[in-house]
């Protein structure tokens, strides 16, 4: 497929997109970053993202070492609006801690939630929804790679949700437990040649001692109808802990309803150093349907205008039987 007839294609896809709303043809997945997309899966979508990952650590000054494995996941459900997406999300993780200020290095084994959420995000503003500016130029290949200023207004989604921290949990602060809120603003831009930008905003467990504030950057770009590659910076700011982190790698579309992914994340001090490793895939069941004016979905009417095609050519064909029936009729007679 040569680039510009496959650039025509994403951009009508692009247009069917804005027509539909929060569905798109293909899978539209959070992953292989940890930043949320301002848009839902879409109405009855319900999809998993999972990803096991390595993890190794090294605080230098309190000469500590944490080794192990652990597994993030989430699950999302596109409920009764377009805009609106139930969730739920975690990671659990399993490792040993060494710690050697001792003459004899201590070794304990720890497994736990790092964070359970279960949440509600709802898009506010969608600026590609009704944009007839947006529609693709299909004569023209440049025109459609120019830049938009228009492009530069966000959409911007709002999430809340709750944390569920269980008592003398290794991985959260002293003293926090039970119940917490999250808060999240996330704004997402949809640039020409396939370049997309997503900020997330949040505020997590609320009201405990040691409530942090995050951030984070992802850039995707498009390399072909199939590959994707990304980068993403974290910051996290509490009382507790405090970092940024860096991950760059990419994903892989193998169908409509399934991507592979995989990153690296890491960061630049020691108090501790991060290193780790992740591979994901997710997965779509998609029972979507598009409704039309006439309130029927957009596959019952293509496949009623389907039906009433086949039956207008089978009256044609049957028409044209007829008449080569007639036909040959009047020669038998005339050679009688």
């Amino acid at each position: 497929m040569s680039i510009k007839k496959f650039y025509a294609l994403a951009l009508l896809s692009i247009a069917s997109y804005t027509l539909n709303a929060q569905y798109t043809e293909v899978i539209n997945s959070n992953r292989p970053g940890v930043s949320r997309s301002a848009f839902s899966v879409g109405t009855n979508v319900a999809q998993l993202e999972i990803g096991p990952y390595m993890i190794k650590e090294s605080h230098t000054p309190l000469k500590y070492e944490v080794s192990g494995f652990g597994i993030d996941f989430a699950a999302r459900y596109g409920f009764l609006l377009p805009q609106l997406e139930l969730n739920i999300e975690g990671t659990y993780q399993n490792d040993t801690f060494k710690d050697s200020r001792s003459v004899i290095a201590l070794d304990t084994k720890r497994s736990n939630f790092k964070n359970l959420v279960i949440g509600a995000k709802y898009l506010v503003y969608d600026p590609y929804k009704n944009a007839k500016e947006e529609k693709p130029n299909i004569f023209s290949y440049h025109a459609n790679r120019k830049f938009k200023w228009n492009s530069l207004i966000p959409a911007v989604a709002v999430y809340a949700g709750a944390n569920f921290d269980s008592k003398d949990n290794p991985y959260t602060a002293p003293g926090v437990e039970g119940i917490s809120p999250k808060i999240m603003v996330s704004t997402q831009n949809n640039f020409s040649s396939g370049w997309v930008l997503v900020l997330n905003f949040s505020k997590d467990r609320i009201g405990t001692d040691y409530s942090d504030f995050q951030y984070i950057a992802t850039v995707t770009k498009s390399i072909t109808d199939q590959w994707v590659l990304f980068g993403e910076t974290q910051g996290i700011q509490s009382d507790f802990y405090a970092d940024n982190l860096f991950r760059f790698g990419g994903a892989y579309l193998w169908g409509r309803n399934f991507q592979l992914d995989t990153a690296v994340t890491f960061n630049t001090k020691d108090t501790p150093s991060v290193f780790g490793v992740n591979f994901g895939a997710s997965y779509r069941f998609d029972f979507h349907k598009d409704k039309l004016d006439n309130g029927t979905s957009a596959e019952d009417e293509a496949e009623r205008k389907a039906n009433k095609k086949r039956q207008k050519d089978n009256k044609k064909a049957n028409r044209s039987s007829e008449k080569r029936e007639k036909e040959t009729q009047v020669i038998d007679f005339d050679d009688n």
